[in-house]
């Protein structure tokens, strides 16, 4: 008895008994009495307040009844305040609403001072949001942007939950590079100034934390292969990182990757699989985020206008979307790729910057030459020439080329990229060879080669790259929180 008095105490002195304003606009403006809490867009005339708490870029308008409220009160209500209001749902009088909260109590949760609050109720450049990127969340652009991006992130789980696949960890740590690259952070707990030294002058990593020297992961596909050949389908979705000085709208030192790795999968599977992947994430954000994509379409076809004729998209975003969604992607090889860059217009009138000839590592803009001018759809180019990928890739039987595909999008390029795995433990020792990849610090990977190994592939999606696709975005720099890019890790 006691403890049930206890809870109906709690029910009834609870702070948090509000309603989200997303909610609230769905339901009728019936006279009932509710609690929502948030921050103020605007007030004026005394009298009205845009109220918005993040679960939707729609406000709700506050009626205050002039006179009822104390003036010291008033004052404190500027620009994003926070405050709890209660009050009855009602018919709104005024346009661009259907319905408004006629206030009894307004209490103020947190003041805002108005002449030192840097996002005032204006448009404001990208530029400037990404040096307050602490508080652009605040605005509709990101908002939304981070709303759609939460979405994505279900929709991966749940797609690959849905398929049977487990969910793996991967370490942030790792003193293996997966990519070869060697364009990886150190991490390191030695003295920056005077780390101990071997005679040969080398810094001893025997001394460091972990014995040995490591950095932070650029992949987690190289252990997920090891689980995928034990559980037979596996995804990692986390934080990976690249110490690569790019200062472009399409890289970041530190992204998101999702990367799924399937035993008993050959390339056509691995295709089918990743396109598959890419409609259904889009399709889930199409059927649950509409009110985000329609604002974010909007914007970008203001922005769009301020270009250009032949810099315009030819599709909206919202009509993008569903193209990728309704038709099928379009399938190349890499040679025939080459072929088409080569008996182009853009190729033939000197309109690329970059050479194109057999063996190159196509660049953006040949690769969005192909998306966006040619097939005017996603494309997938496999069998890329071996020399410019990975030394775990399979070897095609042409001696030359190697089973990898990538996924190429409109206004991105490169979304997707993966490949058969070389299963063949003598093909891939010589592989490593070839690329003084160190047999001996991977030979927990060769193990699976020596016991069981079986034909398998897997492939890795940029989430902040799918994340732009989507919300139309022009910078990636705008669909991370917080961005990390050369000279810059603010907040």
């Amino acid at each position: 008895m006691l403890l049930t008095y206890l809870y109906g105490l709690q029910d009834v002195f609870m702070f948090n008994k509000r309603i989200k304003i997303r909610e609230l606009l769905n339901q009728p403006a019936d006279g009932r009495e509710v609690t929502v809490m948030g921050w103020v867009r605007t007030f004026r005339n005394n009298q009205f307040i845009a109220l918005n708490d993040g679960s939707t870029n729609t406000n709700i308008q506050v009626v205050l009844e002039l006179g009822k409220f104390d003036d010291v009160l008033l004052k404190r209500l500027t620009t994003s305040s926070s405050i709890k209001v209660v009050g009855h749902i009602i018919p709104s009088q005024g346009k661009g609403q259907q319905m408004e909260i006629k206030a009894a109590h307004v209490e103020i949760l947190g003041d805002a001072d108005a002449e030192k609050y840097p996002l005032q109720p204006k448009k404001h450049s990208l530029e400037f949001l990404r040096e307050i990127a602490h508080l652009r969340f605040r605005t509709n652009t990101f908002g939304s942007v981070f709303r759609v991006r939460h979405a994505l992130a279900f929709a991966i789980h749940r797609f690959f939950h849905e398929k049977g696949f487990v969910y793996m960890h991967t370490p942030v740590i790792t003193a293996s590079d997966a990519e070869g690259a060697g364009e990886m952070f150190r991490v390191s707990t030695l003295p920056l100034d005077n780390p101990p030294r071997k005679e040969d002058g080398t810094i001893d990593f025997s001394q460091d934390f972990f014995g040995k020297a490591t950095n932070l992961t650029v992949s987690g596909q190289l252990e997920g292969e090891l689980a995928a050949t034990a559980l037979g389908e596996i995804y990692t979705f986390g934080p990976t990182f690249r110490a690569e000085n790019s200062n472009t709208t399409r890289h970041l030192a530190e992204f998101w990757m999702v990367e799924p790795e399937m035993a008993f999968y050959d390339l056509e599977d691995n295709m089918n699989l990743a396109e598959e992947f890419i409609r259904y994430i889009i399709r889930f954000v199409l059927e649950n985020n509409r009110e985000d994509l329609d604002f974010l379409a909007q914007r970008l076809d203001e922005e769009e206008k301020q270009l250009p004729m032949d810099k315009r998209s030819d599709m909206g975003l919202i009509q993008k979307l569903e193209f990728v969604v309704n038709n099928r992607f379009e399938r190349i090889t890499y040679t025939e790729a080459i072929d088409i860059l080569l008996q182009s217009p853009a190729y033939k009138k000197k309109k690329f910057q970059y050479d194109v000839k057999w063996g190159i590592d196509m660049q953006s803009e040949h690769e969005r030459y192909l998306v966006e001018k040619h097939f005017q759809k996603p494309v997938i180019v496999t069998n890329y020439p071996k020399d410019i990928k990975a030394f775990y890739m399979r070897q095609n039987d042409d001696g030359k080329t190697v089973a990898a595909m990538d996924i190429l999008a409109p206004g991105i390029g490169e979304i997707v990229g993966g490949s058969q795995r070389e299963e063949r433990f003598d093909r891939l020792t010589g592989r490593m060879l070839e690329m003084n990849i160190p047999a001996d610090e991977l030979w927990w990977y060769l193990d699976t080669r020596r016991f069981g190994t079986v034909p398998h592939a897997g492939f890795g999606l940029g989430f902040e790259r799918i994340v732009l696709f989507v919300t139309g975005m022009g910078n990636i720099r705008d669909v991370i929180a917080f961005p990390r890019t050369p000279k810059n890790a603010e907040f």
